[in-house]
C-alpha cells in the first residue's frame, strides 16, 4: 500500500511503498477515506520524541471497516470509523473508573516486540506512530482505539473528531466542565484552539475570548463562536484579556505548546482559576511559575490536559451527532482536501499559521 513515511526527523515525509498485515486478535483493517494533518505529527516528525524510525504517522483516522481479527467483538467490515492515538486496556483501575485517556497500560493495544509488526518496508518493521498510522491507504488498528460512527458525516469531516475535536472540545466539556456564565480565554486558534471555542459555546460559557497573533484569525473564531478577539502581535495580551474580563477569567486554555504563552494562560486566570495547558510542548520543555503570587495568593490552578479527557467510546459518536444536527462546527475547520502526495506542502502551510486544518482524502 502507499503511504507516507518518515526517514529522518527533519519534518518530511516521503510517500513509499510499504505493506500491511492482516488482523489479529482484537485488530481492525480500516481503509482509510480521511487523515487529518495534526500539528501534533509535526511535531513528532521535526523533533526526537523516541520514536524508532522508519515510521508512518497519522492519528485523525476516518475509514470503512474491511477486516477484523477473530477477537473483535465491537466492529464488522462496512462500519465507518473514526480512529484516536487513546490507547486503552480496558482492565487497569483508570479504565475500569471510566478514566480510558488514563490508561495504564495503553502498550496492550499494540502487538508486542516478538510478533510481527503491523507495518513493514522490504521485510523490515516500520513503526506505526500512535497504534494507528493513518497517513496511508490502510491502517491495522485495536478495536480500543476506533469508534463507530454514522454513515451519515462525510469522512473528511469525521477524522477530525478523533483528535481536533475530542482534544478542544473535550478540554472545555470534560476537562474544565465550564458552565454556563463562565469567562474563557483561548490562546492559539488553530483546529485545537477552534474546537475549544466550540465546546465552550457548547457549554453555555458568557464570554470566549480568542487570542492569536494573527488578526486575520479574528472571523473564523467568531465564526466558532468567540465573543472577543486579541491580537497578541499588537501588545499585552494578558493585559487585554483582564481588561476584557476586569478580573481574569474562569478558564484559561492554552493550545500552542510554547513557554511564553503557557505562563501567559495562568496570568490570565482570575483568582481560583485554571490555566489548562492543551499544546505540545517540545520534549525537555519547562516554564516558570510563581508559586507565592501565582500558586498561593491567586490560587490557580495549572492543569494538564491530554486528549480532551475522553472517552472516545462516548465522545466521538456524541460529536458525530451533534455536527448532524448542526449544533457542531466542523465545515469550516477543513481548509482543504488534499492528495497524500501534498502533505508536505501542507503541512508547510500548516507551520505559517494560516489554516486551520488540511484533510487527506485522495491517496492516488
Amino acid at each position: 500500500m502507499k503511504a507516507a513515511v518518515l526517514n529522518t526527523i527533519d519534518g518530511s515525509f516521503q510517500i513509499e511503498q510499504i505493506e500491511i498485515d492482516q488482523p489479529r486478535g482484537k485488530e481492525v483493517l480500516v481503509q482509510v477515506k480521511a487523515s487529518g494533518l495534526c500539528h501534533s505529527d509535526l511535531h513528532f516528525a521535526e523533533k526526537d520524541f523516541g520514536v524508532p524510525l522508519p515510521a508512518v504517522l497519522g492519528h485523525e483516522l476516518a475509514g470503512i471497516v474491511t477486516a477484523v481479527g477473530p477477537e473483535v467483538r465491537e466492529f464488522a467490515p462496512g462500519d465507518h470509523v473514526v480512529g484516536s492515538l487513546i490507547q486503552f486496556c480496558g482492565h487497569c483501575s483508570s479504565c475500569i473508573g471510566g478514566r480510558t485517556w488514563q490508561c495504564d497500560h495503553p502498550e496492550e493495544t499494540l502487538r508486542g516486540g516478538e510478533e510481527d509488526q503491523r507495518l513493514s518496508r522490504a521485510g523490515q518493521a516500520v513503526s506505526q506512530v500512535f497504534g494507528t498510522g493513518a497517513f496511508a491507504e490502510q491502517a491495522l488498528v485495536h478495536e480500543h482505539q476506533l469508534a463507530k460512527v454514522p454513515r451519515e458525516i462525510p469522512f473528511a469531516q469525521a477524522s477530525l473528531l478523533g483528535c481536533g475535536t475530542i482534544t478542544g472540545a473535550g478540554a472545555a466539556i470534560n476537562a474544565a466542565k465550564v458552565r454556563p456564565g463562565d469567562t474563557v480565554a483561548v490562546i492559539g486558534i488553530g483546529g485545537v484552539g477552534l474546537n475549544v471555542i466550540s465546546g465552550a459555546k457548547l457549554a453555555g460559557a458568557a464570554r470566549i475570548i480568542a487570542i492569536d497573533t494573527q488578526a486575520k484569525k479574528e472571523e473564523l473564531a467568531r465564526k466558532f463562536g468567540a465573543t472577543d478577539f486579541v491580537d497578541a502581535s499588537q501588545g499585552d495580551a494578558v493585559a487585554a484579556v483582564r481588561a476584557l474580563s476586569e478580573v481574569g477569567v474562569d478558564h484559561a486554555f492554552e493550545v500552542v505548546g510554547i513557554k511564553a504563552t503557557s505562563q501567559q494562560a495562568i496570568k490570565m486566570a482570575r483568582k481560583g482559576g485554571t490555566a489548562y495547558l492543551i499544546g505540545v510542548h517540545a520534549p525537555d520543555a519547562t516554564i516558570d511559575v510563581n508559586v507565592t503570587i501565582d500558586l498561593l495568593t491567586n490560587q490557580v490552578d495549572v492543569r494538564g490536559v491530554y486528549m480532551g479527557s475522553s472517552n472516545i467510546k462516548h465522545d466521538i459518536p456524541m460529536y458525530a451527532r451533534l455536527y448532524l444536527q448542526g449544533l457542531l462546527n466542523l465545515d469550516d475547520l477543513i481548509s482543504r482536501e488534499i492528495e497524500l502526495s501534498q502533505i508536505n506542502d501542507a503541512y508547510r502551510e500548516l507551520k505559517g499559521g494560516a489554516i486551520a486544518r488540511s484533510v487527506i482524502t485522495s491517496f492516488d
